[in-house]
């Protein structure tokens, strides 16, 4: 174990870029459109009481966000009674670089339900294929009712003009 507790750092990367970097929040549609950009996520759910985090491929669809479900996997479970609207669970997707600290995260908070139209199964099954061999049979849409998102970026600085001083 190296004397940062087992993280290895490359050259560069010394824990004082922050001075460099800036936080902007994102809007909903900017939110939605960078997490279309990304396959992979993970979803938020409650499982016996406490939270649980899986990772799964996504697919956005207008500003719904599709996965992939198995019958017999924790996912299947997100059944809500029928005179409500879904369950509600986060999902968060992100892209940030872990040299440069410069990317994006974005978190999604709404409703689950499952898919239940036999034919838009089918045609999620076709765009989304399971990471793992185990066959997804179900999908699962989750409609966004927070979007919350941030992007870190570059702090421009002005360069001090030469010859001054």
């Amino acid at each position: 174990m190296d004397e940062d507790g087992g993280i290895r750092r490359t050259e560069g990367q010394d824990g004082d870029m922050t001075a460099t970097r800036r936080m902007r929040e994102l809007d909903k549609a900017e939110a939605l459109g960078l997490v279309a950009t990304v396959s992979l996520g993970r979803i938020v759910f409650t499982q016996h009481a406490l939270p649980a985090v899986r990772p799964v491929n996504h697919l956005v669809e207008g500003e719904d966000i599709i996965v992939r479900i198995h019958d017999d996997g924790a996912l299947a479970s997100l059944v809500a009674p029928a005179d409500v609207p879904g369950v509600v669970v986060a999902y968060e997707a992100d892209a940030i670089d872990p040299v440069t600290h410069l990317g994006w995260s974005v978190v999604v908070t709404g409703y689950a339900c499952p898919v239940t139209d036999a034919d838009e199964v089918a045609r999620f099954a076709s765009l989304l294929r399971p990471w793992v061999g185990h066959p997804a049979t179900g999908a699962l849409r989750i409609r966004p009712d927070l979007v919350t998102g941030f992007r870190l970026e570059a702090e421009r600085t002005l360069q001090e003009p030469a010859g001054l001083g």
